[in-house]
């Protein structure tokens, strides 16, 4: 009995030794190489010898188990985030897009140029059949539906985004404001279903909407200050000898308004497909069902909920620094003054 009490211990733990790794999804060549290291002398030829032996053995074991043309995780993920001409409907097959280039300029037809142009007939579609039911209602009755959440969205842009940040004069920015808004919205939106593909997540598309914010707020200040107040306004009313302090500064701070536009949507749109993909591979890496329905399937679907909330945030985070950067580039001294005063009559 003694004897058996103390062989039980050491054949638990050798089990457990045997095991542990198994669950870890340590690949078998592993403890093979640990184990004849581990018994060959350090001084010995025979450890000299021994990495060159377990190199090409390990690549022979890597390669049995990816093949050649297996994709990886992290290339499935860039694959699904990157623009390509593939729209691909797994497992149903795929749509090869055409290829042009006319001059030595790619103009190739892509997935993300596709997703445009939906969201834009969308749009079309939509507000056509919002404004359709305004022309049936009468004075007494109320949008409903559609034609409600749509006019909740206007109102709020309207009053809280454009006439708050710009003020007097904002009527003439609000189509830009409320296409800007819109259009961002159903890119975000259109992303987040399946065999969709997100077209804010693409910094081309991004880049050119601050482009137009960045227009729409230089002609914008000309208008309201002339050439000369323009000029003005780059010194920030500072003294002529800080001139050469500001004037830099200032058309520096023209450049970084859009660039931070650019980079903010493009980020934080790319950043949480990314999240849910990832989060996705990791059942698939360790191919364990218990990471998958604890950790995966749970986490994912949050960060997909989460998705649809900033999905309406970034269209008004755009939207709003827009409209602010149009109503700093348009104020006049004693705007505010003005304001306050109309406002308490």
């Amino acid at each position: 009995m003694k004897r058996v009490n103390v062989i039980q211990p050491k054949a638990i733990l050798k089990v457990i030794a045997i095991l542990v790794p198994l669950l870890l999804n340590v690949n078998g060549h592993a403890f093979a190489a640990s184990g004849e290291s581990s018994d060959v002398p350090k001084n010995s030829a025979a450890a000299v010898a021994a990495p060159a032996v377990a190199v090409p053995a390990a690549e022979a074991a890597h390669g049995a188990e990816a093949p050649e043309g297996e994709e990886k995780a992290g290339d499935v993920i860039m694959h699904h985030i990157l623009d390509n001409n593939v729209f691909a409907f797994e497992p149903f097959g795929s749509i090869n897009l055409p290829k042009i280039v006319v001059g030595g300029y790619d103009i190739s037809v892509t997935k993300h140029v596709v997703m445009l142009w939906l969201v834009s007939a969308l749009l079309v579609i939509v507000f056509s059949v919002v404004g359709g039911s305004y022309k049936n209602l009468t004075n007494r009755q109320a949008p409903k539906g559609l034609a409600n959440a749509m006019e909740a969205l206007v109102e709020f842009i309207r009053l809280d985004v454009a006439k708050s940040n710009i003020g007097h004069g904002y009527e003439k920015h609000l189509p830009y404001l409320l296409t800007v808004f819109f259009f961002i919205l159903f890119c975000n939106l259109l992303g987040l279903i399946p065999y969709g593909a997100t077209a804010t997540g693409n910094v081309n598309v991004t880049l050119t909407l601050s482009i137009f914010t960045f227009f729409v707020t230089q002609i914008a200040a000309f208008k309201a200050h002339g050439v000369k107040g323009y000029l003005q306004h780059l010194t920030a009313g500072t003294h002529w000898s800080l001139w050469i302090i500001m004037v830099p500064i200032e058309i520096i701070g023209q450049f970084t308004k859009p660039f931070a536009l650019t980079v903010r949507l493009f980020a934080n749109m790319t950043a949480g497909h990314i999240i849910i993909l990832s989060l996705i591979f990791i059942s698939f890496i360790l191919k364990s069902y218990i990471v998958a329905v604890a950790v995966s399937v749970p986490f994912a679907i949050f960060i997909y909920l989460l998705e649809l909330f900033v999905a309406f945030l970034q269209a008004f985070v755009f939207t709003m620094l827009s409209a602010l950067f149009i109503g700093l580039a348009t104020a006049h001294e004693g705007h505010d003054e003005s304001a306050a005063g109309a406002a308490h009559h």
